[in-house]
């Protein structure tokens, strides 16, 4: 088997143990992460792209859930774990299974503004989470961020990808 379609199984396997099982079923996402690391050519440009992601991707969701657009039903601030790792679990597909999504641009606002919306519809379905905006606005607003959001997280992939390969040239040359 491919790694793109082992890396988009192993996605999906780790989505549904966040949004299904939340609590208990978090651990499978250290497998999921280790599988994936032991396929990247460079640790350290793929935990820089990890990182990146799950911190401004977890700080978005947060703004969101603080704007009214979330109901977890408990007052909080910050997004619950599960959903903070979703964000971690896209980051292993940027490089990978999405890497098509990169180029043209548009490519990634596409998907982004089609299959951010249908993710966060079926894990507010799935997890018991409120729209208090209603369905319809709050698809809208998420399609529009995730047209905007898919082509920033490219740039990261991108960013650190050349970072590593300066470094490799470095390396080579020096």
């Amino acid at each position: 088997m491919s790694k793109p379609i082992v890396n988009a199984l192993l996605f999906q396997l780790g989505w549904l143990a966040c949004v299904l099982g939340g609590g208990p079923w978090l651990w499978l996402v250290l497998p999921i992460l280790a599988v994936h690391l032991l396929w990247t050519a460079s640790w350290a440009a793929e935990g820089k792209l990890l990182l990146s992601v799950f911190l401004a991707g977890s700080a978005l969701d947060s703004f969101l859930l603080n704007l009214g657009v979330f109901d977890f039903g408990e007052p909080r601030t910050l997004i619950p774990l599960w959903l903070a790792l979703l964000w971690l679990l896209l980051a292993t597909t940027l490089n990978h299974c999405l890497a098509w999504t990169a180029q043209p641009w548009w490519r990634g606002s596409l998907l982004g503004a089609v299959g951010g919306p249908l993710s966060y519809y079926a894990g507010a379905q799935l997890a018991g989470v409120g729209l208090p905006y209603g369905t319809w606005p709050t698809l809208a607003l998420l399609a529009l961020l995730w047209a905007l959001v898919m082509p920033v997280l490219h740039g990261f992939a991108k960013l650190y990808r050349s970072q590593y390969q300066q470094s490799l040239k470095a390396r080579r040359s020096g």
